[in-house]
């Protein structure tokens, strides 16, 4: 009953071997497993169903005398099964069965592989207008092998044709590179090639019961960077893209061996990708940078039963990535249109795991992966068993880390794709979708009955940009310290460099990257390189607090850019960031800022004025940054985050609190704050009737306002004397940061509903800021410090200037 199948011969041996040694009785011979293991490409292989419609709308019809083929195949391996190989005799007839049903079968897949390999060679085939060949020879080719004179299942077992005409010739030419290409790539097609699991090629009668397997997990698409650094660490430890391409262009020129064989493996991933793309085989999961894993899911669909299973280890993106949010959904929950729906799911579990280099060593430790077990089309479960962020299997038998999640489940939490949460607890899925039942998600995406896109409905009018510049196409446009002094730049205030150049002066600014930031920090860190890491030259250099007590020292990036340079929709005096490398893991997640400038890379994405929407005012910004920076936010953000990434489509669909609700008195705050507050203090404060949008700005002001570089976003915030100039920056002081801080996230902790219990419970999920604390003040002081504002806050007596302890 077991089937297998892979691209590398030696797994296919060592497969053979494990079942014989399971299996292995004494005083008898190895068994024949050949016609159950064999070795080819999973992914690329063809249905034999839709070459014959292929060949039929080019006017060519498929020998329907091959079916019987598969027939006499199928009976020759049922003869197989039924032996037990238990005698030397048993076992070679075994092989001699199996070796006449692949006799058999061979003319099917030579014309099979044949018309895998046009997919490879000729872009967009299989077409049926040969005027959309645009290569003359290959057109000229396909006319003469279309032409009704030959018959295609011989022609491309036998891999040449008679005569000495021009097409003739540019036919035997590509029979040749199809045959190659079949060879190299080893195209294997499951519909024929196991003849007793889809019998008589029927493809759609038949399927496996079960499908499972831990498939690769690389890129489809060539990395650049790794293909060098196996062959000439040089190339690839550029930290600048625009330099490693010099490099290889100096290959290129040199027409070296190196350059050749690149030539050839981009040239290979390119046409794999194309086809991958244009071939029906993945039609949900092949856009974009695809995880092989991913297409391994779609194929495992097809080869299974519609009442079978499926189970694959698999990244765990392929319950979060936006590139699969199409797929997922239609697993988790199908259309309503679905003849098979009945508000079940298909999931039948979704098991996370952090590696930890527990269970693959050379993987990295942060990496995801999930046991992704579902069903084929028709299977339905009530709910899937999920549990996340797992280290060991033996936490699944823990019923607070075990979750019955339904389709309603999927859809409350990320609405606009579907995707899986990733609560580590029940408590964490009771607040989280207590949180989302009370506040509007950030930008809703409207779909038509048919779950098509129509349109948004946002909270903030605001747009995303990832950034102003791409780290490797634009990189080309980056200057180091070094290259300005040496083009003749002069070092000027505010952390930018100068020089006239025909008369004209230019001027170039710091390009902010993502390690340069922290919350409500735009000076955390300077950027060292280390040349000899390949994936991550550029390292962070923390700026301490005794020198950010110094206005004018600014982090030093690892380059610079051209004013001119920087788009003009993004060339503003500040911006609101984020970091775009989170995990849900790290101190925190979330991590916002204002930035000077506004040259950003494409990992410190930022947020701007939407075109489309009102005009969102300067003063408005605070609170939405103040709302990024929230702790409770966090909380949020850290159910979503499945990888390294904070990408848009995930702080979209996070909760937020409304810009109206920011109007409201602390007074009226404290009317709804939680009933379990109680007085810690000795003397009863005065009411404070401020409005939350007035105190937050006050505290986002003094946070941001550190250094010179940001003095125009203190004058949009109207920080300035009788005459209009702008007054000098806050002094950084890291204790008073500490209580600003944490005075806000006591706000929005009550503006998100929660109360002191809910407060301490989400604190502890912050495992690394109580670790910090204890060993730098004995105590975990950021709870303290918050617990202690929202007692005042429920008082209405929270103010800029009073002890979260009195």
């Amino acid at each position: 009953v077991i089937f297998g199948v892979d691209k590398n011969p030696m797994a296919v041996e060592l497969a053979k071997v494990a079942l014989w040694l399971h299996t292995f009785t004494v005083g008898a011979p190895l068994s024949f497993l050949d016609h159950h293991l064999k070795c080819g490409d999973s992914l690329h292989g063809e249905k034999l169903e839709s070459v014959r419609k292929g060949m039929q709308e080019l006017g060519v019809m498929f020998q329907d005398a091959e079916l019987a083929r598969l027939d006499l195949a199928a009976k020759s391996l049922d003869q197989v099964a039924e032996l037990t190989d238990t005698s030397i005799a048993e076992a070679q007839e075994s092989k001699s069965l199996a070796d006449q049903a692949a006799a058999q079968v061979e003319p099917i897949h030579a014309l099979l592989s044949f018309w895998r390999a046009l997919r490879w060679l000729v872009p967009g085939w299989p077409t049926n207008r040969l005027p959309k060949i645009k290569d003359e020879t290959q057109r000229a080719a396909i006319a003469e092998l279309f032409s009704g004179r030959y018959n295609l299942a011989a022609v491309a077992a036998s891999g040449t044709v008679d005569g000495d005409t021009p097409a003739i010739a540019a036919l035997n030419v590509l029979l040749g590179e199809a045959r190659t290409l079949a060879a190299r790539e080893t195209f294997f097609h499951w519909w024929t090639a196991f003849p007793t699991v889809w019998r008589y090629g029927s493809e759609a009668d038949g399927g496996f019961d079960a499908v499972i397997g831990n498939p690769p997990w690389d890129l489809l698409q060539m990395q650049e960077v790794e293909w060098f650094a196996e062959r000439k660490p040089e190339i690839a430890r550029q930290a600048r893209a625009a330099d490693r391409k010099a490099l290889i262009a100096r290959e290129q020129k040199r027409k070296t061996a190196l350059w050749t064989d690149f030539v050839m493996a981009s040239k290979r991933s390119d046409q794999e990708q194309r086809v991958v793309r244009e071939s029906e085989d993945f039609p949900l999961l092949a856009e974009g940078r695809s995880n092989l894993a991913k297409l391994f899911v779609e194929r495992s669909i097809a080869l299974a039963k519609p009442n079978g299973m499926i189970a694959l280890l698999t990244p765990s993106g392929i319950a979060a990535d936006k590139g699969a949010s199409e797929f997922f959904r239609s697993i988790t929950s199908p259309p309503a249109m679905d003849m098979f729906s009945d508000g079940r799911t298909r999931l039948a579990a979704l098991y996370d795991f952090e590696n930890r280099k527990i269970f693959f060593p050379d993987i990295h430790a942060s990496f995801k992966f999930c046991a992704f077990i579902f069903g084929g089309e028709l299977r339905r479960f009530d709910s899937a068993r999920c549990a996340f962020f797992l280290h060991s299997t033996d936490e699944l038998s823990n019923p607070d880390r075990v979750l019955m999640l339904g389709a309603d489940d999927f859809k409350r939490v990320n609405p606009n794709t579907g995707a899986a949460p990733i609560f580590k607890t029940r408590r964490d899925a009771e607040l989280t979708t207590r949180i989302y039942s009370e506040n509007p998600i950030f930008v809703r995406h409207e779909l038509d009955t048919k779950g098509r896109f129509i349109g948004e409905r946002k909270v903030w009018p605001v747009r995303y940009l990832q950034g102003s510049f791409n780290m490797t196409s634009d990189s080309g446009k980056f200057m180091t310290r070094a290259e300005l002094q040496k083009d003749g730049w002069t070092s000027t205030a505010l952390n930018r460099w100068q020089r006239v150049a025909e008369g004209k002066t230019e001027e170039a600014v710091p390009l902010y990257v993502g390690r340069m930031v922290n919350i409500y920090d735009h000076r955390a860190s300077s950027v060292t390189v280390n040349e000899e890491n390949v994936h991550n030259a550029a390292l962070s250099s923390t700026i301490s607090d005794h020198e950010k007590a110094d206005a004018s020292v600014f982090p030093i990036p690892q380059y610079w850019v051209r004013v001119e340079d920087v788009p003009e929709p993004v060339r503003r005096p500040w911006v609101l960031s984020f970091r775009d490398i989170a995990r849900s893991t790290d101190v925190r997640t979330c991590i916002s800022a204002f930035v000077p400038n506004t040259a950003n890379g494409n990992k410190l994405p930022m947020l701007i004025q939407d075109r489309q929407g009102p005009e969102m005012l300067a003063t408005q910004w605070p609170l939405l940054q103040a709302n990024l920076a929230a702790i409770a936010f966090d909380f949020v953000t850290r159910q979503k985050i499945q990888s390294t990434a904070m990408n848009w489509f995930i702080v979209e669909q996070l909760p937020v609190i409304a810009p109206e609700r920011f109007e409201a008195t602390f007074i009226s705050l404290a009317s709804g704050a939680s009933s379990d507050s109680t007085r810690t203090g000795k003397t009863k404060a005065k009411p404070n009737d401020e409005s939350i949008a007035d105190f937050i700005r006050a505290e986002v002001l003094a946070l941001t306002y550190t250094a010179h570089d940001m003095a125009p976003f203190a004058r949009d915030m109207g920080y300035v004397d009788a005459a209009g100039k702008v007054l000098p920056p806050f002094v950084w002081d890291a204790d008073d940061r500490a209580h600003r801080m944490a005075r806000l996230d006591a706000i929005f902790m009550s503006l998100y509903g929660l109360n002191e219990n809910d407060a301490k419970y989400v604190l502890s999920t912050f495992p690394i800021v109580k670790r910090q604390d204890e060993a730098a003040y004995g105590r975990y002081r950021t709870q303290d410090l918050i617990l202690g504002y929202m007692q005042l806050l429920a008082t209405g007596a929270l103010t800029h200037t009073n002890s979260s302890q009195t």
